[in-house]
């Protein structure tokens, strides 16, 4: 991939960076299209997020800064995960740039039902391309964020509603998540805090794009478990030295092969 998008900050990142997907939500669950649909988690989900923090406990992790989107299933993670790390009162910062990519008129319902309507490639296209969203939803629709309380009050607080998407693909995604990486978390590591974002398979997707250095055409092969911390260390030039999942290489693998046969009839 390219590295257009970097800054020429004139600093190493001596952090260590920690993504993690929320644990299984309810629509998770239902193998629903969730989107920017908040919704809680599973009692599955809330064993996932503890165990999480157990995992980066047994690492020897220490979070000096936080980070989540503003859907309540990443906020509950990251709390769960931080009460098992013993660090309740590290202050994670919320941040709209972070959330899942919205399905647009996909959003609510049933992946395998959707299979089975429109056809698995076409299915996969929207889900795993890098730059094609599915159709979008109208303002008056209920999924549109312009009819959520939490975006009414932001826009009320001042927030631009043109940043509020009616559908997005990867590509829209990335373009949220990279300037908030750049902006707000790679100056904390370069100041030599380290540092855990919660988000979600997309965000996180996105992410993984532009730290790992995934091509648009490798990224549809990329799937990521639920409550499976990622570590990530750089070298002096901002380059990734290395980066793994932590926690059962088994359980890992499983679980993500589970992620990847959500669309299957």
């Amino acid at each position: 991939m390219s590295n257009s998008w970097h800054v020429n900050y004139d600093f190493g990142m001596t952090g260590s960076l920690v993504l993690l997907r929320h644990g299984q939500s309810t629509w998770n669950e239902l193998n629903l299209f969730t989107g920017w649909h908040d919704v809680p988690l599973t009692p599955t989900g809330v064993i996932e997020a503890r165990q999480a923090g157990m995992t980066m406990r047994q690492a020897g992790l220490h979070f000096d800064a936080g980070h989540t989107s503003l859907l309540s299933r990443a906020i509950e993670t990251a709390r769960l995960a931080l009460r098992e790390l013993g660090q309740d009162d590290l202050v994670v910062r919320r941040d709209w740039r972070l959330n899942e990519r919205h399905y647009g008129s996909l959003q609510g319902l049933d992946k395998k039902r959707v299979t089975a309507r429109y056809g698995a490639e076409q299915t996969e296209i929207w889900r795993r391309s890098f730059d094609v969203a599915p159709p979008p939803i109208e303002k008056s629709n209920p999924e549109h964020p312009l009819n959520d309380p939490l975006y009414i009050d932001l826009i009320g607080k001042g927030f631009d509603p043109a940043l509020l998407p009616a559908t997005e693909c990867l590509k829209d995604v990335l373009a949220r998540v990279v300037p908030f990486f750049e902006e707000i978390v790679a100056p904390q590591l370069a100041g030599n805090l380290n540092v855990l974002v919660t988000a979600h398979g997309n965000s996180l997707r996105a992410l993984f794009m532009y730290l790992d250095g995934i091509s648009a055409d490798e990224i549809a092969k990329v799937n990521i478990p639920t409550g499976v911390p990622r570590l990530y260390t750089f070298g002096t030039h901002r380059e990734v030295s290395a980066v793994k999942y932590l926690g059962d290489p088994e359980l890992i693998a499983a679980a993500t092969r589970g992620v990847s046969q959500q669309s299957s009839t």
